[in-house]
C-alpha cells in the first residue's frame, strides 16, 4: 500500500519508519526541502517533496502537521486526492478538526496516537514509538466502515492499542491526562523562577533531581504544542484547570490549618488511585 505522510516531524517521521518496516511505500511531504532530504537519508520515507501533489498516489494519508495547520493543509490536500483516498490526522484535539473536515471528505477518520517525546522534528523520530501506546480513532456515524477497518489494520500493525470514542469525549479525557499536566508543569517551572533570592534560586537548580525532572518535563517541551492545546481545547482545558485550582486550594487550606490527618488521607487516596491511570 502507498501511504502518504504530510508533516515530517516526530510523529510523521516515526510513522514512516514503522510503516516502511511493514512493507508499505511511504510518500512524505514537508514545508522544507531539507527536511524531505533528511527524512529520506534517515530511512523514514521512500520519496519526499514539498509539493502536495506527491500524495495523489497515496491510498491513505496521515496529516501530521501542528494542530493549527491541519484544517488549512487538508483543504489544499484534497484537491490532489481521489475520492477513495482515506485521510486521517494525528492531532491531540479532535472535536474542532472532525467538525471541520468530516463534512468535506467522506473517508476522513480522526485519530490521535498517544505517544511522543518532548523533542520535535525529523531527528526526534524513532522506530516502534507506538508499540503498546493508546491510539484513539474518532469516526462519526457517516464514516464508511471500510475506511475505519483499513485504518484500524494499519494502526494495529504499529503495535498500538486502539480506542474508539466521540471527538468531544476524547477532548475532555485528554484535557485531564495530557493538556492539564502541560499547564501544571509549565506553571511549576514559572513558579520556581519566581524565587527572588538569586542564591536560593541557584541552589534549587543545583539540587533539582528526579522529582523536578519528572514533574517539569512536559511543561518544558514544545511551546507551540502547548499553545495549540490551549487554543483548540480551550473549553475542556479551562474546566480541568478550574477543578485543579479547587484541589490545590484544598491542599493549601489543609496546610494552613495544620490538618495533617486530612492531608494524609488525601495522599493515601492519591496513592490508591494513581495506578488506575499509569499501570
Amino acid at each position: 500500500m502507498k501511504i502518504g505522510i504530510l508533516g515530517l516531524g516526530l510523529i510523521g517521521g516515526s510513522l514512516g519508519y514503522d510503516l516502511r518496516s511493514q512493507g508499505h511505500y511511504v510518500l512524505g511531504v514537508s514545508r522544507r526541502d531539507s527536511t524531505c532530504q533528511r527524512a529520506i537519508a534517515l530511512g523514514s520515507i521512500d520519496e519526499a517533496s514539498c509539493n502536495l501533489s506527491l500524495l495523489a498516489a497515496a491510498d491513505i494519508v496521515f496529516i501530521c502537521t501542528p494542530i493549527g495547520l491541519i484544517v488549512p493543509q487538508f483543504k489544499q490536500l484534497i484537491n490532489h486526492l481521489s475520492a477513495a483516498t482515506i485521510v486521517t490526522d494525528v492531532g491531540s484535539v479532535k472535536a474542532p478538526i472532525v467538525k471541520a473536515l468530516a463534512p468535506l471528505w467522506e473517508n476522513f477518520v480522526g485519530g490521535h496516537p498517544m505517544a511522543g517525546t518532548t523533542d520535535s522534528g525529523i531527528e526526534a523520530a524513532q522506530r516502534n514509538l507506538f508499540v503498546g501506546r493508546p491510539y484513539v480513532l474518532t469516526p462519526d456515524a457517516t464514516t464508511p466502515t471500510t475506511a475505519i477497518a483499513i485504518l484500524e489494520e494499519i494502526v494495529r500493525s504499529l503495535g498500538a492499542n486502539i480506542y474508539y470514542c466521540q471527538p468531544e469525549q476524547h477532548d475532555r479525557a485528554v484535557s485531564w491526562i495530557s493538556h492539564l499536566p502541560v499547564m501544571v508543569s509549565g506553571s511549576l517551572i514559572a513558579a520556581c523562577m519566581g524565587e527572588t533570592d538569586p542564591q536560593v534560586l541557584q541552589l534549587a537548580k543545583n539540587l533539582a533531581s528526579t522529582g523536578f525532572r519528572d514533574t517539569s518535563r512536559v511543561g518544558g517541551g514544545n511551546p507551540e504544542l502547548g499553545v495549540m492545546m490551549a487554543q483548540y481545547n480551550r473549553q475542556a482545558l479551562l474546566r480541568s484547570l478550574q477543578q485543579y485550582r479547587h484541589n490545590l486550594d484544598e491542599f493549601i487550606n489543609l496546610i494552613e490549618q495544620e490538618n495533617w490527618a486530612a492531608l494524609e488521607q488525601k495522599f493515601q487516596s492519591n496513592q490508591k488511585v494513581r495506578p488506575e491511570f499509569v499501570e
